[in-house]
């Protein structure tokens, strides 16, 4: 009951992290999931949560890394496998041995092996950290590709650097002999175990489906589960590098997918959502994870009386800067190297581009796991020395590291342009698609489909109000939203006014007005405090219903049509309104979200006159109008990339985009 517990929480906290990083855009989301997690261990008292090094690694760093080498774009990893071979095996050493001599120089309490350790488990970078960064400025493409490469690869390695590491600080006995020779073996049995176990588990599920069993449900589980699996046989049978193992088994997985997802679509669009869901949910527990353990990881030390806290915050400092000083004279000399040596890039090498790379090099998760796994004691039961030092200086090179590219970044990044594409840069396009959707849905309309049509506009209309809130700053969507509340407010004001000149050519019954009255009441505490709509509408319904109940068939009919005809007057009076000023007006994007509006309340109220009709029929006239509105948006996608306005990947990512709009259409619940 208390792990149910735990995991309720951790997910209740990613879901609240995410609600912040969405309002606050100034931090990274990966940020603010550390700072949240640590608020919350301090808050809660005696809370403690102990992270395993060998199950984290098999439940978060697996699946993530598998996933990642599945996407990653295979043309950039081999143009580039000098670089991130580099990276990720040679600047890890240079980073493990240069740290360590200078963490051993300025503690000379921390025995040379422990720096050493200490320096290894900082030289693993973590591209999840700075993922919330780069969605909001421009980080060229180049770099990017280069972090998520090594970060393939120097997991590993750094992994088996600290864990020699600590074996010499344990057991007083190290060999570099033995460490060459097991770093190669795992590195090397791991990438084979991941080839071949791969290419195992895709030759099953090619068995299976040509013996018949196709079920997408199960084949999907089954590729969801392969990276825990081969993970677990590479480390647990094989004593090999199942980090090594799972990125090896994503990129197969990736090359047999591209020669088979064409015959199985549908298994393919089912399993990419559940590893969406799955990478979400994963990469926020890990940094909540981190911020939960930072207060019990470092208790002990600041609790010292004999450390003073300036001089513990100067050590991080210099360690900080060091680590990254590394990484920028490695990126700076390796990159004057490829432009003079090598002519293999074009780009000139830059301080600016250097400091870019190494700032994008945030430490993370791999760092705080393998810190937190030292043990307390050596091999003669004495304390592993500054054990806690040594996790406080990790975890403050961590939060540095991250600030830092939090602060710096965005300044260095001004100018620079990125080739990536997103569907956050197709924002026009898919206003264009939407606008092309609206106009197909309006020439559709007949009397029998109206109400259909005003909801699909309405619900059209909404998605283009999103997708240009995209372009707006909050101070345009705030103004936006304002606008929009004082002409629903304008509006029902109209209602009112109409509503007592109809009253003055007409008699109407003081029980029809108190129920019209009424229905303008709740949509004006709907406009002005944004209280729920629906749920006050329909228990005022079900109040109006069961006071109506009383009354006779004919005294109800009545009523109802005497409500009808007051209401479809005051609607017709301000849409008039609307439309006249929406002709004239220079941005009409407001006025046109409450002409649909009244159109579709006209609609319900004329249309039981008019035909009535059975939901089967609504429904499939639904569907049929919005097959024909997708269809529209796929001309216009051809259209564009016929033109030269979008790119092969652009036009794909709209078709995507189209793609998951017909499967909510067509989806049909099956057991």
């Amino acid at each position: 009951m208390e792990l149910l517990t735990i995991i309720l929480m951790l997910l209740v906290l990613l879901l609240v992290t995410n609600v912040i990083g969405n309002y606050v855009t100034l931090l990274p989301t990966a940020l603010i999931q550390i700072i949240v997690g640590l608020i919350f261990a301090l808050a809660v008292k005696d809370f403690t949560i102990e992270v395993e090094t060998e199950w984290f690694l098999l439940l978060f760093i697996a699946p993530l890394l598998y996933n990642e080498g599945a996407h990653f774009p295979r043309e950039e990893l081999w143009k580039m496998r000098a670089s991130i071979f580099g990276n990720a095996i040679i600047l890890v050493l240079l980073t493990t041995i240069l740290g360590g001599i200078f963490v051993h120089w300025m503690i000379p309490a921390i025995p040379l092996a422990a720096a050493f350790a200490l320096a290894a488990i900082l030289s693993p970078t973590d591209p999840v950290a700075v993922n919330g960064i780069a969605k909001r400025i421009q980080i060229p493409t180049h770099i990017m590709n280069l972090v998520r490469g090594e970060s393939l690869i120097n997991d590993a390695s750094g992994l088996v650097a600290f864990n020699y590491a600590v074996l010499a600080v344990v057991t007083g006995y190290f060999s570099v002999q033995k460490a060459t020779g097991d770093f190669l073996y795992m590195f090397i049995v791991g990438a084979l175990l991941g080839i071949g176990l791969g290419l195992s588990i895709n030759l099953l599920r090619y068995v299976l489906r040509r013996g018949g069993f196709v079920d997408v449900v199960f084949h999907s589980l089954l590729q969801v589960l392969t990276p825990f699996i081969i993970f677990f046989i590479a480390e647990e049978m094989f004593h090999a590098s199942g980090v090594i193992a799972v990125v090896a088994a994503g990129i197969i997985h990736a090359l047999v997918r591209e020669r088979t997802e064409n015959f199985r679509a549908q298994e393919q669009v089912l399993t990419d959502n559940l590893w969406s869901i799955i990478a979400f949910v994963l990469n926020g527990l890990i940094f909540l994870l981190l911020g939960l353990t930072l207060p019990s990881a470092m208790r002990s030390l600041l609790e010292n009386e004999q450390m003073s806290n300036w001089l513990l915050l100067g050590y991080v400092l210099a360690l900080g800067f060091v680590v990254l000083g590394i990484r920028f004279l490695w990126s700076h000399t390796i990159n004057h190297f490829d432009y003079y040596i090598l002519k293999n890039v074009t780009e000139k090498p830059s301080l600016k581009t250097s400091l870019i790379t190494s700032l994008v090099g945030v430490r993370g998760t791999i760092t705080m796991v393998g810190v937190l796994s030292i043990p307390f004691f050596t091999s003669t039961n004495d304390l592993f020395p500054e054990r806690s030092l040594i996790i406080f200086l990790a975890a403050g090179v961590i939060l540095l590291t991250l600030i830092m590219a939090t602060i710096f970044l965005p300044i260095l990044s001004r100018g620079e342009t990125s080739t990536h594409t997103t569907s956050s840069d197709l924002t026009n396009e898919k206003q264009r698609m939407i606008m092309g959707a609206i106009q197909k849905i309006n020439t559709e309309k007949t009397e029998e489909n109206a109400s259909i049509v005003y909801e699909l506009l309405n619900d059209y209309t909404l998605m283009l109000h999103m997708l240009r809130s995209k372009n707006k700053n909050e101070e345009e969507l705030r103004e936006y939203n304002e606008q929009l509340k004082m002409e629903r407010l304008h509006s029902l004001m109209l209602e009112r006014q109409y509503t007592e000149e109809y009253m003055s050519v007409h008699q109407v019954k003081m029980v029809t007005l108190k129920s019209i009255e009424k229905s303008v009441s709740i949509r004006e505490k709907a406009a002005t405090s944004g209280a729920n709509h629906f749920i006050r509408q329909r228990f005022y319904q079900v109040l109006r219903d069961w006071k109506r109940g009383r009354l006779s068939d004919r005294e109800l009919e009545q009523v109802q049509e005497m409500e009808d005809a007051v209401q479809i007057f005051t609607f017709e009076k301000v849409l008039a309104g609307l439309e006249e000023r929406a002709s004239i007006s220079e941005q009409p994007e407001v006025l046109h979200n409450m002409i649909y509006y009244y159109k579709r309340l006209l609609n319900k109220k004329e249309l039981p006159h008019k035909v009535e009709m059975d939901q089967s029929i609504l429904d499939e006239q639904k569907e049929i109008l919005c097959l024909n509105a997708i269809e529209v948006q796929r001309k216009e996608i051809s259209e564009m990339f016929k033109d030269g306005a979008i790119s092969t990947v652009e036009a794909k990512e709209l078709r995507r985009f189209v793609n998951y709009m017909e499967s909510v259409v067509l989806y049909e619940y099956v057991e």
